[in-house]
């Protein structure tokens, strides 16, 4: 064996006992910050993210920042939180013009490539700093996240043609209303609440079985109403049965009380098994189980790179794939003296996942299908000069094929909201949560509130169910 076969072995023997380690899914390699934050332990789960340093200018940059602005978040630190959230955006911004890590991704292992973040990540991102900026009482600077997320949904909408496509959010429109609405701007409260009754109804309905929430239907009477606009309000009396509504100002304050419940899904790795079959200058990838075929034109390639592609017989892909965390809780009302206010259903974020990594599978497995079939040619090839090459290429080129299973795991199953009218002074509020079976939980909120005043507050519930990778 002469001595550049022995140097490559050695290396390939080091580099096999590197990548065995990294097997694991994303969720599974941060196992101990996991635990602390469901365990709701979030300043060890703080500590926990904060000790990876390295990863705030690494291939996990934008989970990094995202997962840190969440927790300092959580625990109230609204400042810190939305400095990180900050840095997670502009990640966003640059990495769209950054088009060399996509590149990369053909050759290479994807979870080796810079993570850029699912679409509805970045949105869920700018919703943090928005209420981060509620909570501290600046309006102004949670307009501004309005306006970005407003590029944003643009952005999707541009991309995005199909009708049965992710590319509209509700509960964004909602969230830009009710700051508006809390703003006294009822002019751009009511346009946004409107598109978000049209997303919902045209959108929402079809794709995640959600229907409008019964408080956007009353915010919109409310401020249509309010902005003068008659035809407008009588027009949506009748659409939504409410013959008798009228408005009646609140002699106090209002609370927005946002639930944030569960976990979202995480991801895991899934494989279609593949043959092969050269006709002419083509090659086509198809699997008769799924139904699937996809052709790969040879044009450009030379005759010896051909006739490595034509010697495929079988190989293997793997993909990306969510797995549900299942909730623990599914209904929430919040008390206050002899009133009750139901917690409606505003986003479901899992459902919302699922689609938008659905809606690019064919660009994923197609990606997969170019980096498999690169891989293998080139083990034929170095195979014919030296089996022993060939076959630690074969081994290198196994173990590495690997889906990317990171995603941003912090956020929640699903958002829910109400509106409570507050009286001046002090007010005592009880949070109900109740789901299958005995499962229940009693919480007491304590708020001050001045007249006309609007409070955002949020409450998480991190139970969910463990994630089943079915395997």
């Amino acid at each position: 064996m002469n001595q550049f076969r022995i140097q490559y072995l050695k290396f390939a023997f080091l580099f096999l006992t590197g990548i065995v380690s990294s097997c694991a899914t994303y969720y599974q390699s941060n196992q101990t910050f996991n635990q602390e934050f469901e365990s709701g332990n979030l300043n060890e789960a703080l500590a926990e993210l904060q000790a990876k340093s390295s990863e705030a200018n690494g291939r996990r940059e934008f989970l990094f920042n995202v997962n840190n602005g969440l927790v300092l978040s959580m625990l109230g630190r609204y400042e810190e939180s939305n400095e990180y959230f900050e840095k997670a955006f502009l990640f966003g911004e640059d990495y769209r013009k950054n088009y060399l890590n996509e590149a990369a991704s053909y050759l290479t292992n994807p979870m080796i490539t810079t993570y850029k973040g699912e679409d509805h990540e970045h949105l869920m991102l700018l919703y943090y700093k928005a209420l981060n900026y509620l909570k501290l009482g600046n309006s102004e600077s949670a307009l501004v996240e309005c306006r970005r997320l407003n590029i944003r949904l643009q952005q999707l909408s541009d991309r995005y043609k199909n009708d049965n496509k992710y590319q509209r959010d509700a509960f964004v429109h909602v969230l830009m209303g009710l700051i508006y609405d809390s703003d006294r701007d009822y002019n751009n409260a009511f346009i946004a609440y409107r598109n978000a009754l049209q997303i919902y109804q045209d959108d929402y309905h079809r794709m995640f079985q959600l229907d409008v929430p019964d408080q956007l239907k009353i915010d919109i009477l409310r401020t249509a109403w309010l902005s003068g606009f008659k035809d407008e309000y009588d027009q949506y009396k009748i659409e939504f049965d409410r013959p008798s509504y009228a408005y009646e100002p609140t002699e106090g304050g209002e609370l927005i009380f946002f639930w944030h419940n569960g976990l979202s899904p995480v991801k895991a790795e899934w494989g279609i098994n593949f043959m092969v079959d050269r006709r002419g200058n083509m090659v086509y990838f198809y699997n008769r189980e799924l139904n699937l075929t996809f052709p790969f034109p040879l044009d450009g390639y030379d005759e010896k790179d051909k006739n490595s592609l034509a010697n495929l017989e079988f190989f293997r892909v793997a993909l990306p794939r969510y797995v549900e965390r299942p909730t623990y809780y599914s209904r929430a009302t919040l008390r206050i003296e002899d009133s009750d206010f139901e917690v409606q259903l505003l986003e479901d974020v899992s459902k919302i996942a699922f689609k938008s990594l659905h809606q690019r599978m064919d660009l994923e497995l197609s990606k997969a299908l170019i980096r498999v079939a690169l891989k293998k040619a080139a083990e034929y090839q170095v195979r014919k000069e030296d089996v022993t090459l060939g076959s630690v290429l074969g081994m290198i080129n196994a173990i590495t094929e690997k889906a990317d299973t990171r995603n941003w795991q912090t956020l929640p199953h699903s958002i829910y909201y109400a509106r409570v009218p507050l009286q001046t002074g002090q007010n005592k509020i009880t949070l109900e949560l109740s789901g299958t079976g005995s499962d229940f939980h009693k919480q007491e909120f304590t708020y001050q509130i001045q007249k006309g005043q609007v409070l955002f507050h949020t409450f998480s519930s991190l139970e969910s169910g463990y994630p089943d990778y079915g395997y």
